[in-house]
């Protein structure tokens, strides 16, 4: 396969190799941390969690996303990159060493969250320089290759992560702030990775002059505006952004109708119940949503060169207006585990797809940009669509009036896209 051969070059590429390391170190660690997290809020026998809890915990691992990231490349162009993931990793380690210490001391939840947001914020900077670095480690000729490799190995990386604190997690009900620790190490262990490069070697380059940070983030605010006023002009590129946005909307509301369901619906809530299956049938969700999405992966480049980005959208927002409702209306485990896994491939399928055509219908000059923005609207939605699944779920996860709703947005994003496309076939054609 050509994946394969393309890795093992890259792979004979020794810094690259460090790098890599760096990222699936810290990758790892995060998919530990994020499952401890949501273990501990969502599955500890002693809380009865509520869907606003759950939108509280998304929040806490979404947003410092979408407030730090378009402004985490002024910082990473002014720091040494390599110490940014030295130092950055050090203080994830002793934060989550914290964030375990307040798991055991059932500390108030408003410092418990204080914690983990400050974990989830520095990680921001780790995977913005993980980008930024890239470049001095790989050769122009390879660099695309690099980029479409190495976060999807971080991705399964964090998959694993998760999966392993699943497995910790179902060893007692009292693990979680083991599980946190587990993280704490793993950080640590990226922090180390990142001291077998030197010290200079991913930049940024001190002698070149940089406007003071007041300037600079400044400019980058007056950058982000740029980018809307270009996005106003290149209106496909708006239209993909605006229905991926609403297609993330319901990918989180449906998580957290899972979430419940899982907690509640599914699980043995009994005074001797510890939640265990439900934490189960949780991570089973997970691994199958997480197959979804590696089938995107596979499809999606063989559907958009036959039906275009915008095609190819319509067929995985149309598929999903029709199969959530199908499969989440009984509101029984093994169709709704069907429903996650062609939920993923939709989800994912539909987010390549808009990445493609932003990529394709931006200008070079607004790239940049319009992806900082695209990253808050991503980020946004899914917190937004729990805030929305706290006011309108039962406490067991089960409304049918939530799934029918996601799955009239899914037609509406389905029949927008489509006339968008037919609109479009008197200018650019998109398939």
């Amino acid at each position: 396969m050509s994946v394969v051969r393309d890795l093992r070059v890259l792979l004979r590429l020794p810094d690259f190799r460090r790098l890599l390391s760096v990222r699936l170190l810290s990758q790892c660690a995060d998919g530990v941390y994020q499952v401890a997290l949501a273990a501990y809020v969502v599955f500890s026998p002693e809380k009865q969690t509520s869907p606003a809890e759950i939108a509280s915990a998304m929040a806490v691992l979404l947003l410092p996303y979408s407030l730090v990231g378009p402004f985490a490349g002024v910082l990473l162009d002014r720091w040494n990159r390599r110490q940014v993931f030295l130092y950055g990793n050090v203080l994830r380690a002793a934060l989550a060493a914290c964030t375990a210490l307040l798991i055991v001391g059932s500390a108030p939840d408003w410092i418990f969250y204080a914690s983990a947001l400050s974990v989830t914020a520095v990680n921001r900077f780790v995977l913005a320089g993980l980008s930024a670095a890239l470049p001095r480690v790989v050769d122009t000729e390879r660099l695309v290759v690099a980029n479409s490799l190495s976060p999807t190995a971080g991705t399964l990386a964090a998959t694993l992560g998760g999966g392993l604190a699943f497995g910790v997690r179902l060893l007692g009900p009292d693990s979680d702030a083991v599980v946190v620790l587990l993280g704490a190490l793993l950080y640590l262990g990226s922090a180390l990775a990142a001291l077998r490069m030197g010290r200079d070697l991913l930049g940024p380059e001190p002698e070149l002059r940089k406007p003071r940070l007041g300037a600079a983030l400044a400019s980058t605010a007056q950058g982000l505006r740029d980018g809307l006023r270009h996005l106003a002009v290149q209106r496909s590129a708006a239209r993909a952004l605006a229905a991926m946005t609403v297609l993330r909307f319901c990918f989180g509301a449906l998580t957290v109708t899972v979430l419940m369901l899982c907690r509640y619906a599914w699980a043995d809530t009994s005074a001797r119940g510890d939640g265990a299956d439900g934490l189960a049938l949780l991570g089973l969700a997970a691994g199958i949503s997480g197959a979804g999405f590696f089938a995107a992966a596979l499809l999606t480049p063989w559907a958009t060169a036959r039906l275009g980005p915008y095609g190819w959208t319509v067929l995985c927002a149309a598929s999903a207006a029709v199969l959530v409702p199908a499969l989440w209306l009984p509101f029984s485990p093994v169709p709704v585990l069907a429903g996650a896994f062609f939920l993923g491939l939709a989800t994912q399928g539909s987010k390549i797809a808009t990445d493609t055509e932003v990529q394709s219908s931006v200008d070079d000059a607004y790239r940049g940009r319009i992806f900082s923005l695209y990253d808050v609207l991503f980020n946004v939605a899914f917190v937004g669509a729990a805030a929305t699944a706290a006011l309108v779920l039962p406490p067991d996860g089960r409304s049918a009036a939530l799934v029918c709703a996601t799955a009239a947005l899914y037609a509406g994003v389905a029949l927008a896209l489509a006339r968008w496309n037919r609109l479009a076939r008197g200018g650019r054609c998109f398939t």
